[in-house]
């Protein structure tokens, strides 16, 4: 039997350019909404009602990179370069991550998702199968690949692929198709051209999307054209990884062309503005991607480079860079960098029924505790959700029509036991 459930007295963010705010209605029926709107349609009831006074309802936000395992070196190398923070503090720690390691890192990093908003996030590592545990267990939607480093012996790289492939095609639509999947070379200078052509043919074969770390730093561009003599996205494009449905992560230094084959060959960015600005990578040239046509979504990148996953504060300040980096103050308005972290984040991700508060599509929403200082005077809802809120004013969170979060208490983890863990799991690393 199917469970209704009426939203009465909210402020709803349908995000429509004519009505970006709707007050009223909400009807959920089981894991989708059926109706938004000022007033309820006649015959339209429901046994459950919830009181939405005080409360602005947005879509769930839709973090498209990160590695969620890396909660467990937050704070353990910062103010670095990339090379330096990855070569001398970063991989020799993961190098003796274990799986359990790796499972309480996550629930870490979706216990801070779920409380600040996040209902759907990707993620890229190793251990994967406690990823999708985590996902499993909380309630929250996520796009899970195992990422692949490809310098090893060519044994460890057919053995890491078959793992990738594997735990694809374990994972792909569970947790009642909360769990979607993807194939993931980790980065074109991580990854010998001939191993990306084998991870690109998996994905035919597994008919999966492809993700990717790429031009990150200026660094590896240069290192990129000494190697194969093209640029990263040129060289990506001959391999054949824009041949399927793709998504790349980074994309600070492009060219006027490449932004163009990107475009063309409708390859997604995930704009990772606090990662960048803190590795001091560069600003992503958002501004001509999305004149260009290109999808461009948000994410936070791990826990380890940010330092947290707080995706409103992605949202305001890819508002706020591009702004300022382009001298235009209407480069980046706050709608567009809502649906940045919400409509775009879906798309990205391939996700058609996520996104966005309207009839038919997935019940992933959030709401907003408005009755606080910096919500005043009630002038613009949008507006206020970029440019003044913070996770820390998330009052509750549905996935899939259930509730997840209710009056900031995640009601499918245990907090105390996960930080509880999690603190132990660092010790651990650090005797090893």
């Amino acid at each position: 039997m199917s469970r209704k459930w009426l939203i009465k007295n909210g402020t709803f963010a349908v995000m429509n350019s004519e009505q970006p705010v709707v007050r009223g209605y909400m009807l959920i029926e089981d894991d989708r909404i059926k109706y938004i709107g000022e007033e309820l349609p006649a015959g339209e009831e429901a046994a459950e009602t919830f009181d939405g006074t005080g409360l602005l309802f947005l879509p769930g936000l839709v973090n498209t990179h990160g590695h969620a395992a890396m909660s467990l070196l937050r704070g353990y190398g910062d103010d670095l370069a990339l090379q330096v923070w990855l070569q001398e503090k970063m991989w020799p720690m993961e190098a003796k991550f274990t799986s359990e390691d790796v499972y309480h890192g996550t629930a870490l990093s979706v216990l801070e998702m779920l409380k600040g908003g996040t209902t759907t996030f990707l993620d890229m590592y190793d251990h994967m199968d406690q990823v999708g545990k985590v996902a499993e267990e909380s309630g929250i939607r996520a796009v899970l690949t195992r990422g692949v480093i490809g310098l090893c012996p060519p044994e460890v790289q057919t053995a890491k692929l078959e793992d990738a492939v594997s735990f694809a095609k374990q994972w792909h639509g569970a947790a009642d198709g909360r769990i979607t999947s993807m194939m993931s070379p980790h980065a074109p200078y991580t990854c010998p051209p001939d191993y990306i052509e084998r991870i690109v043919q998996a994905a035919h074969d597994l008919d999966l999307p492809l993700h990717a770390h790429m031009s990150e730093t200026l660094a590896e561009v240069e290192q990129n054209v000494r190697d194969y003599g093209v640029r990263p996205v040129e060289h990506l494009l001959k391999l054949g990884l824009f041949s399927r449905p793709s998504l790349v992560a980074h994309a600070v230094h492009l060219t006027d062309e490449e932004i163009q084959i990107l475009a063309e060959n409708h390859v997604g960015v995930s704009h990772n503005p606090g990662s960048n600005l803190k590795l001091a990578s560069g600003v992503a040239r958002v501004v001509d991607l999305m004149k260009a046509g290109v999808t461009v979504s948000l994410g936070t990148d791990g826990p380890a480079s940010n330092n947290n996953l707080d995706m409103f504060e992605e949202i305001r300040l890819a508002a706020l860079i591009h702004k300022g980096v382009t001298g235009d103050p209407t480069a980046v308005p706050a709608l567009e960098a809502l649906k940045m972290g919400t409509e775009y984040g879906a798309k990205s991700l391939f996700l058609p029924e996520v996104g966005a508060l309207k009839a038919g599509m997935k019940a992933d929403f959030i709401a907003l505790n408005t009755e606080q200082a910096h919500f005043l005077p009630r002038t613009d809802f949008i507006s206020h959700a970029v440019y003044s809120a913070a996770a820390q004013d998330v009052e509750h969170v549905w996935v899939d029509g259930r509730q997840v979060v209710k009056h900031r208490e995640c009601l499918t983890l245990d907090e105390e036991r996960i930080r509880f863990e999690a603190q132990k799991a660092f010790e651990g690393l650090l005797a090893r």
